[in-house]
This record gives structure tokens, sequence and C-alpha cells, in this order.
């Protein structure tokens, strides 16, 4: 028992010593720790600190988007921040890369302490997969950064190093990722008892979203090499599809519900695990409270990117009547659109158990967020509702995509694999998406793969990445931010500012502003700058 307090107390200590060590320099130090890496049990400890870093409810990453606005601008998406001291984005990635290369590392000893290379390897992919999703999110913000890849000693040369080129960051996340599916368990072989831990797919779904990312956006902004990627994001989507691990869930309103979680939902690839209950309540949160008063309102921009259930376009169904009230706007939509904006008759909150229509005060816009809701948590005042990082759904898209831009056309054999089991899942009424019906209908193929993204993935956090991937946040940023039709039910307590027809101004385009010169980057912390002198700011900032 003593032992084991005594493993207790240094696990804990690493890990408050990986929190607290200086992380505004490239966050690099050799740690000490020689009582630890003894056991399997010490390696399983170091691996679940990476889990604590996964990102958090409430999701409000779109209102940098066009896609969701809060109860005020943002910074991001208006174009108005300037250069920051610090950024937890820069250090806290940075953070998870010293924790992952020290236990890289250290995991040897283990091997020398009786466990046996198989179990060693399961973790150490652990921390191959959470170093690559770091230099992920670091390659999406900054482009090129330094290039760590070992524990560092306080006067290491390498603290001073340069920017790495994109090309060299992709390359060590691939590399990362393939030498972590090499070692991984397969989703079925973790189970229910190791549900939530990386497996297999989830290092390939990573290697295809960062594939799609960098293949798209090497594409449109023309630069590097678009095919290599774009053929690693198609056959590595191509393999988690054929390993059969993982299929849609049955009910696409409940993956944000509790009915989503756990092992029996094999479309969950990654997630961020909450409590059980109040009983086993380790870790809760208050997305929905949040999201009710209006953290990341929709917008008329998602809302108008819903079809119609005959697959077509409002500026072109014949089903589609000017709406009345608010209830019309749902009437023959893709009923996706329904399950993640709150409309008339739907359960809302504890002071008001059937939904009418959105709080103008909070809900900016006039379209409210359904993600997460659910009475009874609200009445709680907390929920344990899992996050869904990734699903498979996702890979469907991704597979959808990369076919369509390597060859600028895609055959009805793999839309029928991908984007055609989502439109199957939302309603059995949805039309096939085919070559013939996009000729027959005057559609754009590109558009369609674009926007069954946009509405199978909506408001949770992909929006702003795909306008940078693709080149278009200087096109849709700039606009005016729109809301709902002003519909007399909205009442006359709180009156918005409207355009000539009649929607919602949440904010004009005339103050908005997006230079394609300096945004599709982010900028470094000033801090950071000010360690490394090597280390050289994105242009224009």
């Amino acid at each position: 028992m003593i032992l084991k307090n005594i493993k207790i107390v240094a696990a804990l200590f690493l890990i408050a010593t990986i929190l607290s060590c200086d992380v505004d320099r490239v966050p690099e130090t050799s740690l000490s720790d020689p009582s630890f890496w003894m056991n399997e049990n010490d390696l399983k400890l170091a691996a679940n600190y990476f889990y604590s870093r996964l990102p958090t409810l409430p999701v409000t990453d779109d209102v940098w988007s066009d896609d969701a606005f809060g109860t005020g601008p943002n910074a991001i998406s208006e174009g108005s921040r300037i250069p920051s001291a610090t950024d937890a984005n820069y250090n806290g990635n940075y953070t998870i890369i010293r924790a992952a290369n020290n236990m890289i590392e250290k995991s040897s000893k283990t091997l020398t302490a009786g466990v046996t290379a198989e179990r060693v390897n399961w973790y150490v992919g652990e921390a191959e997969y959470f170093r690559a999703w770091s230099y992920y999110q670091l390659l999406k913000r900054y482009g090129g950064v330094p290039l760590i890849l070992k524990t560092l000693t306080e006067n290491a040369p390498e603290l001073q190093a340069p920017q790495a080129t994109r090309e060299e960051i992709v390359d060590a996340i691939y590399k990362d990722l393939d030498n972590a599916v090499l070692k991984l368990r397969t989703a079925t072989e973790l189970g229910t008892a190791n549900y939530g831990r990386i497996s297999k797919t989830a290092a390939l779904t990573l290697k295809a979203q960062v594939a799609l990312f960098e293949g798209t956006r090497s594409k449109f902004h023309a630069y590097g090499d678009p095919v290599k990627h774009l053929t690693i994001a198609k056959e590595a989507s191509k393999l988690v599809m054929l390993s059969g691990e993982h299929s849609l869930f049955k009910n696409y309103f409940q993956l944000l519900q509790y009915e989503g979680e756990g092992f029996a939902n094999k479309e969950n690839i990654l997630v961020k695990q909450y409590g059980k209950g109040i009983s086993e309540s380790t870790l809760s949160h208050v997305a929905q409270r949040n999201l009710e008063t209006g953290v990341a309102n929709p917008t008329k921009a998602l809302a108008d990117s819903y079809l119609m259930n005959d697959g077509l376009p409002t500026t072109q169904s014949p089903l589609y009547v000017i709406p009345n009230n608010t209830a019309e706007v749902f009437k023959n939509r893709d009923p996706r659109m329904g399950d993640r904006f709150f409309k008339a008759g739907d359960p809302y909150i504890g002071s008001a158990p059937v939904f009418t229509v959105p709080p103008l005060s909070f809900v900016k816009t006039g379209f409210a967020n359904r993600c997460y809701a659910n009475i009874n948590d609200w009445t709680l005042q907390r929920s344990y509702i899992d996050m869904p990082i990734t699903r498979y759904a996702e890979v469907l898209l991704i597979y959808a995509e990369a076919a369509f831009e390597l060859n600028g056309s895609i055959s009805d054999a793999d839309l029928n694999l991908s984007i055609n089991l989502l439109r199957k899942r939302a309603s059995v009424n949805m039309p096939n998406l085919t070559n013939a019906f996009v000729a027959a209908n005057g559609l754009d193929m590109r558009t369609e793969i674009r926007r069954e993204r946009r509405v199978e993935l909506a408001l949770e956090g992909f929006r702003y990445w795909d306008l940078i991937r693709w080149k278009t946040a200087e096109i849709e940023l700039p606009k005016d931010v729109l809301g709902s039709y002003f519909f007399a039910e909205f009442g006359t307590s709180v009156i918005p500012l409207l355009n000539s027809q009649n929607y919602i101004i949440a904010q004009k385009g005339s103050v908005r502003t997006f230079n394609p010169a300096r945004d599709y980057l982010w900028p470094f912390p000033i801090n950071e700058l000010a360690l490394n002198p090597n280390l050289k700011q994105n242009p224009g900032w």
C-alpha cells in the first residue's frame, strides 16, 4: 500500500511538473523522474494526462466563422485581433509535446522492469498520437513551427530553433501516426473496459484529417504537393472504412445525447468523456447553460445551407415556401437542421419546458443552438454527456472530398460509400447525391460535397478551418452576419438591428475585415518572439 501511494504521488508530481514548467519558451525540458516508469501502471498514468488536455464543452469555435455568432463580436471572425503576449494554443500544445517526448523516451525503462514490448507500445502509441495531434493544432494556426521531437535541457540549442517548414511538420505528423497505428489496439480490442483510449482507427483518422487539411490548403493556396496529401487522405480514410470497426449511429440528434455514449456507438472514434452521474461526478460540464445564454448562436448562413428534403437548395426547390413564423422555417428541410437548431415544441429548460421562440436578449441571431440540450441536466446545472471529437461521419466526408479534389470528379459508387450514407441516416426520403442529380438540377458537385460537410458537422467546430483551407474566408467572413427573419412572434421587448429584408443583423459587414495576406495564419505570441530571436513573426502581424 505504501509503495502504491508513493507511485500515485510520483505520478501527480510528474504531471504537476509538466504543467508548471516555464511554457513561455519553446516548452521542452527534461523531467527528473527516476522513481517513475517502473511498471505498466506508471505508463498508463502518464498516458492518462494526455486525455485531460482534450478539448472541452461547450464548442464555441464556430463563432470564428460564418456559422455562429456569440453574445458579441469575435475578434478572429471580424478581423480585429492583434498579437497577444501569450497564447494558450501555442504553449498548451507544446506542453503536450514535451510530455509526449518525455514519455516516449522514458518508456524503455519499463521494458527493463519486465513489462512486455507490446504493452509498452500501447502507451507509446498514445503519446505519438498526441504529439501528432498537438503539431496539427499548431500547424493549422501558425504554419511552420519549431519541431522538437526529444526532451531538452534548459540550455539546449534547440530552444532557439527557427520554424520548420510546413512540409517538415506534416511529415513528422505522418511518421508519428504511422508508428502509432502499428502499436495501438483496435477499437474492438480496447472494448468497453478501455473505451475512450486511442485506437488504430483514431490514428488513421487523424492522419486523414491532417492530409485533407494540408492537401486542400496547398491546392487552393497554391503551394506544395496537394496530390501527395490528398492521396494520403483518401487512402487513410478508406482504411478506416474497410476496418469494420466503425459505422454510423442510428440517430443523428442522439449523437450529442446520453444515448450516443459508450462503446456501443461505433460512430465515435475520439470522445471527451465526462462522469457517469452525480455518484461518479469526476468531470461535468454546463454546455447547455452556456449555449442557452448565447455563446454560439447559429446564423442565417448556416440555416440557408440546409437542403429541402427533395435534395435541392431553398433557392431551387418547389417545396420551399416563404415561412410565416419560426416553426415554418423547418418545414420540409433536412431534419439535421431541427436536430441542431431549437424549434417550436422541443423540450427546452426547466423554467420554460417547451421551446417557443429564441430569447433575443441572449440569442442574438434569433436561431438557438440545440447541441447537448437536456432538460434534466439544465435543472441539475451540470451535464455528463460526452463530447464526440471525431466521428466516423467525418471519415466518410474526408473520403468524398479527397476523392473529388484529386480528380475533379467523384463516382456515384464513392458517393454511395460516403455522403449518401449520411443522407440516408438523416432521412430515408432524402434523395441520393449522384452525378445525374447534380447535372439535372444545375448544381455543382464541389459545392454539394462541402455543403454536406457543413451540415453534418454543424456547430461542432469545423467551419472556420474549412474556410481557411479552402481559401474562402476572405469571401465569407467580411459579409454581414445575419440571423433569422424578424417574425412578429419575437415580440417587441428586444428590437434588433434589421436589414431591408427584415433579417436580424448580428454584425454589419462594414466593420468586419479579412486580410488574405495576413489572416490565413495566426500571429505568434510576442513573448515567444522575445525568447527565441530565430522565431519569425508570420507575415502582416
